[in-house]
């Protein structure tokens, strides 16, 4: 084993041994060529050379290492400008040798890198600190190790002077890639890396050959041959026949790109396509977007998106153009709908076109939210338009009689999973209602009358639609449906201790049932006054039938002593009860209002009364009365002239009443009442948004207690808008209001303050 400790070395005779090695090394590129002893043998050649007694000729053998470099590139640089038509062949043989030589010599040459070079190097740093300063009279280029010196010399001496010709070449062959003509992709992509690679070993701009070298020229290039291939298409091409085209085009420069250059080019190569196939020709997409949105041709209009989405034109106008054109076929088809059922229609109308238009937003335009956006606010247009003279659009009470056919008890049987699948879809086109609270006024008086008649198809299904409307405007928007449904709860209970209470009441025994004790069944709902949407009833003299009197006498005996100082307020009008019909050629269970109740019984004494005589008994009003008989002749338990009722009217029973069905109900309410029903629900909203607005407004100004009043207009529209969306004309109507109750104060600088 030889000797590490330092000797005299001649330097000539041993770097001449070096030098056969450093020849092989760098010409061959390959350790194969050089018998791995003798390699072994260089490593300790260049450390003797190193470390050498008594002076070093480590300085010597790194700059004749050098000499050496520089005279070998200009045999190759001769070599390779000499080869004319094959100098990208010529060129990319000698780098891809000289490449792996230099990493083959960079690790011969590790001893003199780290103990040398690196040494120097730090020197030098420090040299170049206050208050030392580096002295570098020559202007000598600082030291580096001996790969990179391999490669900067090759980068001086071959790529500087020849890279003009060199990418004139690429140029081309890229070029004639274009056009289909055969070329060497291998030797076209090894002479762009190597303008890549030789620069690899810098930290700071390691791509500033590759980059200013070629890859400008190239976008150049790319630039005018598009150009002009752009406008050759558009002269023989229609533009759906164009974006196919060019498709084309972009997806084989994309490959191209691949091929050849440095994936820091991608990006740049494809903009430069799009800015001159797509950009420089938005006018002709412009004016085929709207014929594409309203034909519907999804194929050309998934090519446009493809084209103009990565571009910074983007996809506005297409966007605008989609939105436009949904909302006009909304409008047409929402206008045209007739029938009576309207609000299924309606509904279901509107939910085929949300389901179309979304599949073709997502196949067509891969859900980009922006078209999604579009397809949400076309969908807002359709729903609250406002058709003749209306204060408010039509759809929040279509979606509430909507709901309510889905949620009432019918013949129709579905799965509670179908049902809730249906609510789900009405729960978006409520999404996009503006006049959400006009939505819960109908909403909830179609509630009330559902579980006041035990109409509800189920509770769970009740509770599940107004957990998600809760979900979407909050405890506030669903509070008093919550409270009903509390309401019927507590009821069932109530029941339930009634029921103890009479069997405890003497003389009753509790071998006896309610019925009996009380001479019917009796079933009772207690709802608080300010939770349920039901006008109090104006006073009357209205005479309870007596079968009845026993039963209320008894329930308002129990409730006193229950809850002391509540007091119990009779809704006869929303009251129903079940008569089992006894003179007629068949027993009849039906199921009718009280007062129809009333009006019937008084026939249990004579055959035929007038109505004068009717509304002495009962005493309630003769419009009233009127409304209960009609409704009774409709239903042919009585006979009369319904065209002309009067004072004087006779009424008679009809023993002749014939029915396939034995049990059914008589209808309460009639069309026009319905009518009238959303005109009064209309007023309501009216009233609550009021007083709805002068909350938000005191909130808001307890909060800030100063603010302006644009500042304040905003604020208020931004926390309403989840509920309704407020005019600014009744949002100052509602200031004025809190000004006159002194809860604002206007100051003379278009400010309000709030007064504690």
């Amino acid at each position: 084993m030889s000797s590490l400790k330092p000797k005299e070395i001649d330097f000539n005779e041993q770097w001449s041994t070096v030098l056969e090695t450093v020849r092989s090394a760098i010409s061959m590129g390959r350790f194969g060529h050089t018998d791995k002893a003798i390699w072994q043998g260089r490593f300790f050649d260049i450390y003797y050379l190193c470390v050498a007694t008594p002076d070093s000729h480590a300085e010597r053998l790194y700059e004749e290492t050098k000499k050496f470099l520089e005279e070998h590139c200009q045999s190759m640089k001769k070599d390779i400008s000499e080869s004319d038509q094959n100098m990208l062949s010529t060129y990319v043989k000698y780098w891809t040798e000289y490449r792996t030589g230099s990493d083959w010599l960079n690790a011969l040459y590790a001893y003199l890198n780290t103990h040398y070079v690196k040494k120097r190097q730090a020197a030098d740093m420090d040299a170049s600190y206050p208050p030392f300063e580096c002295n570098n009279e020559n202007n000598d280029p600082p030291l580096v190790e001996i790969g990179e010196m391999a490669f900067d010399c090759w980068t001086k001496i071959i790529v500087e002077p020849l890279k003009d010709r060199l990418v004139k070449l690429l140029l081309d062959q890229i070029h004639l890639d274009r056009i289909c003509e055969c070329v060497n992709q291998t030797t076209i992509k090894g002479v762009i890396m190597s303008f890549v690679d030789v620069y690899q070993h810098r930290k700071l701009n390691s791509l500033e050959l590759y980059e200013k070298s070629f890859e400008s020229p190239l976008i150049q290039a790319t630039g005018e041959y598009y150009r002009e291939e752009g406008n050759r298409l558009l002269t023989k091409l229609d533009c759906i026949q164009y974006m196919k085209k060019i498709l084309l085009l972009i997806d084989d420069e994309e490959f191209r790109s691949r091929k050849f250059l440095n994936p820091t080019s991608y990006s740049k190569v494809y903009n430069e396509c799009l800015q001159r196939l797509v950009c420089d020709h938005f006018e002709t997409f412009k004016g085929e977007c709207n014929e594409l949105i309203v034909r519907e041709d999804l194929d050309a209009l998934q090519n446009m998106y493809k084209l103009l989405k990565p571009t910074h034109i983007g996809i506005n106008y297409m966007v605008e153009r989609l939105q436009e054109h949904i909302a006009r076929i909304g409008h047409d088809k929402v206008q045209s709908l007739k029938g009576e059922n309207l609000s299924t229609l309606f509904v279901e109308t509107l939910l085929e076109l949300h389901t179309k238009y979304m599949n073709v937003i997502k196949e067509t335009f891969t859900s980009d939210p922006e078209f999604v956006s579009s397809l949400d606010k076309a969908c807002a247009t359709i729903v609250n338009m406002k058709y003749g003279n209306r204060l408010s659009a039509k759809a929040p009470e279509l979606l509430a009689h909507y709901c309510d056919s889905l949620l009432r008890k019918s013949s129709k049987t579905a799965t509670d999973s179908e049902i809730e699948e249906k609510l789900l879809s009405s729960i978006t086109i409520f999404k996009y209602l503006d006049d959400k609270d006009y939505f819960q006024r109908f909403y909830q008086k179609m509630l009330a009358r559902r579980l006041i008649n035990q109409q509800s198809i189920s509770i769970d299904a009740e509770e599940f639609m107004v957990t998600k409307l809760k979900q979407i405007c909050g405890y506030e928007f669903t509070g008093k449906l919550a409270r009903m449904f509390q309401d019927i709860k507590v009821s069932e209970d109530l029941n339930v201790k009634f029921a103890e209470y009479v069997r405890n009441e003497p003389p009753a025994t509790q071998h006896q049932t309610i019925s009996n004790i009380l001479g019917l069944d009796f079933n009772i709902y207690v709802l608080q006054a300010n939770s349920w949407p039901v006008a109090q009833p104006t006073a009357n003299a209205f005479i309870l039938p007596h079968t009845l009197e026993k039963p209320l006498h008894m329930f308002e005996a129990f409730y006193g002593k229950k809850y002391s100082g509540r007091k119990l307020c009779w809704m006869y009008n929303l009251s129903n009860a079940e008569i089992r019909m006894t003179h007629l050629d068949r027993p009849y269970f039906v199921t009718m209002g009280t007062y129809q109740m009333a009006v019937l019984l008084q026939f249990n004494e004579r055959q035929q009364l007038t109505i004068n005589e009717i509304e002495d008994a009962i005493k309630i009003n003769i419009r009233e009365l009127d409304k209960q008989i009609l409704s009774l002749i409709d239903a042919k338990f009585l006979l009369g002239n319904a065209n002309e009722l009067t004072p004087d009217s006779v009424i008679s029973i009809n023993f002749d009443y014939k029915s396939k069905r034995t049990k059914f109900k008589i209808p309460l309410i009639s069309q026009k009442e319905a009518a009238h029903d959303a005109d009064s629900s209309q007023k309501a909203v009216e009233e609550d948004r009021k007083f709805y607005l002068q909350a938000v407004i005191v909130r808001i100004m307890k909060a800030r207690k100063v603010l302006k009043h644009n500042s304040l207009i905003e604020e208020v529209i931004t926390q309403s808008k989840q509920r309704f969306l407020p005019s600014i004309q009744i949002i100052k109507k509602c200031i004025e209001i809190l000004i006159d109750k002194q809860y604002l104060e206007r100051r003379s600088n278009d400010e309000y303050s709030y007064i504690a």
